[in-house]
């Protein structure tokens, strides 16, 4: 019987999962639906721009969720400067505390560069996530692989740092592992506990199970279900694959070596005959 493992906490939230999984891109809210309950993820995130929360037939994507099992994590998608993502960080605020979700202390950041390759603006992330959390908020941020961005997000209070493994929806997976080990360093050095989050580019379950084999402490996809030529296959295999590397990375890989060990002892062998 293995011994459980503990909580993902961020901030005063805490949950069992490690997947977090995004609301868009699918084809329909039915599907969507069905999806969150395939990847057993206890949060999801909602684009707080409003013409998001309705589809084209009128229905809110609200209806769809479990609010009663589902913490909602209100995302400042399509942001493109700090004064703008503060300004929907705030209504978010506002939408979910009106329907009673806990998930209005809360928000994912996203400060975009350009519309092209959807990285980060890395002074406008650093300013939104300094205003955010001096007004209470509980700031998941997304980031660039910048190990020296990264500290620099801890230092003002990101209550998660969420370096992108490649560009949105990219699907090209984890680009640059080396940068993401130095972040875990950086950022865990003297908080071990402290959650690092991959947000965006991985296509592929191999994807999740790298990321958290990596060390890191949850992986936040959207595109990857939602756009697999089977979503509800994807979410499925999602979860899994970030159950089975979390394990992985608990349980210590061997280390690495340039030449073959034999599984089986050199010892006690049977001499060959004569």
């Amino acid at each position: 019987m293995l011994p459980p493992d503990k909580p993902l906490v961020i901030g005063k939230f805490s949950f069992r999962s490690r997947l977090i999984t995004g609301t868009g891109k699918f084809a329909t809210l039915d599907l969507m639906k069905q999806c969150m309950e395939a990847s057993q993820c206890e949060v999801t995130t909602v684009a707080v721009r409003r013409e998001r929360l309705i589809d084209k037939e009128g229905r809110n994507i609200l209806d769809y969720l479990d609010l009663k099992k589902l913490t909602i994590l209100p995302n400042t998608a399509g942001c493109f400067s700090a004064e703008d993502a503060i300004r929907h960080a705030r209504l978010a605020r506002e939408l979910l505390t009106n329907l009673g979700n806990p998930g209005a202390d809360w928000v994912k950041l996203e400060c975009l560069g350009d519309p092209r390759t959807l990285l980060p603006d890395p002074i406008d992330t650093l300013k939104a996530t300094e205003q955010l959390v001096k007004e209470g908020f509980t700031v998941l941020v997304y980031s660039s692989d910048d190990p020296i961005l990264a500290r620099r997000l801890k230092e003002v209070g990101a209550a998660s740092v969420m370096p992108a493994g490649s560009p949105i929806g990219s699907g090209q997976g984890i680009l640059n592992p080396n940068n993401i080990r130095i972040i875990l360093e950086y950022l865990k050095a003297n908080d071990p506990d402290y959650p690092v989050i991959v947000d965006a580019g991985v296509g592929v379950p191999s994807d999740v199970a790298a990321a958290m084999e990596l060390g890191c402490d949850g992986v936040l996809l959207n595109t990857a279900i939602a756009h697999a030529e089977d979503p509800l296959r994807m979410a499925h295999a999602m979860r899994l694959a970030c159950e089975a590397g979390r394990l992985g990375y608990l349980a210590g890989r061997i280390p690495k070596k340039l030449y073959a060990q034999a599984s089986s002892p050199m010892e006690g062998r049977i001499a060959p005959a004569r």
